[in-house]
């Protein structure tokens, strides 16, 4: 079991960058694998990214890509989501994810645990 709480959102201006957070509770989050969604208003959840256990793997959404970087840190529990250049239709609740699973799952369904999430509003 793993439990998950995310941080680091805020309201910013577009072409701003924020760097969100995921600490996870639990011995085994370096055998997770993790993955970031995001929920905007009158939308479905969708994949952003994901990184593997290890943290040689990743894989992006299109919309992301060059934009957004995931990385983790096994030995603090921490899972991290740089987002530069921030675009309007980044505004979304970003929420992290762990899956006991490779290769890295992109259907939220695959996913074992959540975090609450935290709210990313990105201003014109």
């Amino acid at each position: 079991q793993v439990q998950l709480v995310e941080s680091g959102g805020g309201k910013v201006q577009a072409g701003d960058s924020l760097r969100l957070a995921c600490e996870a509770t639990g011995r085994t989050f370096g055998t997770y694998t993790m993955g970031w969604f995001r929920q905007a208003p009158g939308k479905e959840r969708e994949f952003v990214v994901g990184i593997s256990w290890v943290g040689g793997s990743t894989v992006y959404a299109d919309s992301v890509k060059g934009r957004f970087t995931i990385s983790r840190d096994n030995a603090k529990s921490t899972l991290y989501l740089q987002m530069n250049s921030l675009e309007q239709e980044d505004t979304a609740m970003y929420y992290c994810a762990a899956v006991f699973s490779v290769p890295i799952p992109q259907r939220e369904e695959k996913y074992d645990f959540w975090g609450q999430g935290t709210q990313v509003t990105v201003v014109s």
